[in-house]
């Protein structure tokens, strides 16, 4: 494979317009540059996470997650273009039930919060989420597969479990905790329901 990139600061979006890679060019404010951003702000969040101590199996994940938000990122550049495929959707669904088996079932919500790394994990599930909206709106506008939605969707979930993960893990082979909301409501016994 040759060189792909030969310089970096073109000058050419400087009018406010960037290049897809069917070498139109588009809005920065376009709805396709906008879901382009949040998976590479996505993508860098986890490359983040990746700073941080963490079991093997579960490192490895992430740097396949990078490979395939960068796949995702490239399928959006390229209007009618697939680089996602739908066993990157079932390699999450794997990877959830296989790590969500290993967790306490949650009895109680819990906050965004523990370890670095859990943290860095809930904010990479945020930033999925939005990543998600971003593809839907464009999806709204036109015709996209299904796959990127789906695997965002997916991808927001995993995140969620990985935080769990995360909280728990100690490298001394301690096991640490969530750090569970404490709801008034709850605490007088009160189920969600009750008005």
């Amino acid at each position: 494979m040759g060189k792909r990139l030969t310089q970096i600061a073109t000058r050419t979006g400087d009018d406010g317009t960037t290049g897809l890679g069917d070498n139109t060019r588009v809005s920065k404010s376009d709805l396709r540059v906008h879901a382009m951003g949040d998976v590479d702000e996505l993508n860098s969040h986890i490359g983040l996470l990746l700073c941080e101590d963490m079991p093997a199996a579960v490192r490895e994940l992430l740097v396949e997650i990078q490979h395939q938000l960068f796949n995702l990122g490239g399928e959006l550049s390229i209007p009618g273009f697939e680089l996602l495929k739908p066993d990157a959707v079932l390699a999450l669904d794997q990877a959830l039930a296989e790590h969500n088996a290993a967790l306490p079932k949650l009895q109680e919500f819990i906050l965004p919060a523990g370890t670095r790394a859990a943290s860095q994990a809930h904010v990479c599930r945020t930033v999925a989420r939005r990543a998600e909206r971003a593809v839907i709106a464009l999806q709204g506008r036109e015709e996209l597969k299904p796959t990127p939605r789906q695997y965002l969707n997916r991808l927001s979930d995993l995140m969620f479990v990985l935080a769990r993960v995360l909280n728990r893990y100690r490298a001394d082979g301690t096991v640490g905790d969530d750090v569970y909301w404490k709801s008034e409501r709850l605490a007088r016994g009160e189920t969600p329901d009750a008005a």
